[in-house]
């Protein structure tokens, strides 16, 4: 397998959970300016959308969607529990936390991350999120990780998410103009999963730390 990755991007999920997982795959970083891999190949041809992350398979197919990869990952070794079941309701459940990370958590960061282009939107995009990340953080009152008390693919994903925003508590790597400091529990939940070995790992391999 082969995972395109931009560094601190959303992209640093898969990457996690190939480290979860203990998976073999090759790291191949793309230049978003260009459309280049470190190699010089040309990443258009891998995703013409143009974003990371994507991910070659052995059989020369290609997923390049991040909730599809992280499903697919975990499924490769179902055992270590990083999704649930396939036709379990906890299985849905975590469709929907991967949905409304999607959705509302990725995407809301977006007029923040290009706060020119987006002109007076960014006035509104900037309390949306707000609320969007408290809901996150009473979530996580009363349990360690999004789905209870396991880490999940999900968590690998909100992972590559905050650390676009700001806080004295989290490492920001695209400094977005929102700040987190004040939410408690997701406080405590940053600390716990960056102190697993896979996140460790995954960090210092993309020049993070």
């Amino acid at each position: 397998m082969k995972l395109y990755y931009l560094p601190a991007a959303c992209s640093l999920a898969p990457h996690i959970v190939l480290n979860e997982l203990g998976l073999d795959a090759t790291l191949v970083k793309v230049d978003h300016r260009n459309h280049r891999t470190e190699h010089g190949e040309d990443y258009l041809q891998v995703n013409p959308l143009g974003y990371v992350p994507a991910l070659a398979l052995d059989d020369g197919s290609v997923l390049r969607e991040g909730a599809a990869i992280l499903q697919y990952l975990a499924d490769q070794k179902p055992e270590r529990g990083l999704a649930p079941a396939i036709g379990s309701l906890d299985r849905y459940r975590l469709q929907e936390w991967l949905g409304f990370l999607g959705t509302e958590i990725h995407k809301g960061f977006i007029p923040l991350l290009y706060p020119v282009a987006a002109g007076k939107y960014v006035d509104t995009a900037r309390p949306k999120l707000e609320q969007r990340v408290a809901w996150i953080d009473q979530q996580l009152a009363d349990r360690d990780y999004l789905m209870g008390d396991r880490f999940s693919v999900a968590d690998a994903y909100l992972f590559a998410l905050i650390g676009w925003g700001q806080a004295a508590w989290l490492t920001s790597y695209y400094k977005a103009d929102i700040h987190f400091d004040r939410f408690l529990h997701l406080q405590r939940w940053y600390a716990r999963v960056r102190a697993r070995p896979a996140v460790q790992q995954a960090l210092a391999a993309e020049g993070l730390q």
